[in-house]
């Protein structure tokens, strides 16, 4: 019996996309309440699992790494600054539909997305307790008041099996779908690359500044010249005035002197 040759990692890839994606898109839809973003969520997920491919290829659930990634996205605080998010999409036509969407989206998103991995995905406490980053018993409380609060605006559905039921109904009615995967990888292909330059040049452009920096810096220490600073105290200078009497009558005398005479002093040859 001969064996199948493994899969490339684009094969690979494309496998778990079509797996997955479709009830992520689903997934995210119900976290956000819109379907265009639900979409950006769940490829910007694979995008980000193809970039990391030989992590998430090695983890022991990779699906589960995508979907952690997914749900990241979709409740990111960040989309609330972008202009086309700031209004909401059309609801649901159905009314019982729109009721629990609505029921839904009241939650903090923390319960929000704990509900959807129990009730919805249908994980165990501790699996969504670690895919939330809580604690078993802080996953339960959360699970406990998210039911309540959806239970006190959706009554019929206090039940958890009806929640779930109407969970899986109220995603598969918007008919969301996701790109295909070649799609996926070519994208995340080319912001690795743009990334990639990016920083090839900004490295570049370090490089450049620093030597610059070392071939225009000066070698040795010099003092910075201080601000100039008024003196006083110092007298004015002043031209020189007439002779007085007495100056005058000196320099009389030496010019009537001789001047080799006894009273200056001349060399004597020896």
């Amino acid at each position: 019996m001969t064996q199948s040759p493994p899969l490339t990692p684009a094969q690979a890839f494309d496998a778990l996309y079509a797996f997955c994606a479709p009830a992520l898109v689903r997934q995210a839809y119900l976290l956000t309440g819109r379907r265009e973003l639900a979409q950006e969520a769940v490829e910007r997920a694979f995008q980000l699992a193809w970039q990391n491919w030989p992590q998430v290829a090695r983890d022991p659930d990779p699906a589960g790494w995508v979907r952690a990634v997914a749900h990241e996205c979709a409740l990111s605080p960040w989309h609330r600054f972008r202009l086309r998010h700031r209004h909401p999409e059309p609801p649901p036509t159905d009314a019982a539909d729109r009721a629990l969407l609505d029921a839904l989206l009241k939650l903090p998103p923390t319960y929000r997305r704990t509900l959807l991995l129990y009730d919805g995905v249908g994980l165990d406490l501790p699996e969504t307790a670690a895919e939330t980053e809580a604690s078993t018993p802080a996953a339960a409380n959360r699970l406990t008041r998210a039911r309540r609060l959806v239970a006190d605006r959706v009554p019929e559905l206090a039940d958890p099996a009806a929640l779930h039921r109407r969970l899986a109904e109220l995603a598969s009615a918007e008919g969301l779908r996701a790109a295909q995967p070649p799609t996926v990888r070519t994208y995340a292909e080319r912001q690795t690359r743009f990334w990639t330059r990016s920083a090839l040049a900004f490295t570049a452009t370090i490089i450049a500044a620093t030597t610059l920096t070392l071939r225009t810096a000066p070698t040795h220490y010099e003092a910075p010249i201080g601000p100039a600073q008024a003196i006083s105290g110092v007298p004015a200078e002043v031209g020189l005035g007439p002779l007085s009497a007495g100056e005058r009558a000196l320099r009389l005398k030496l010019q009537q002197l001789a001047h080799n005479g006894p009273e200056r002093l001349v060399p004597v040859p020896r």
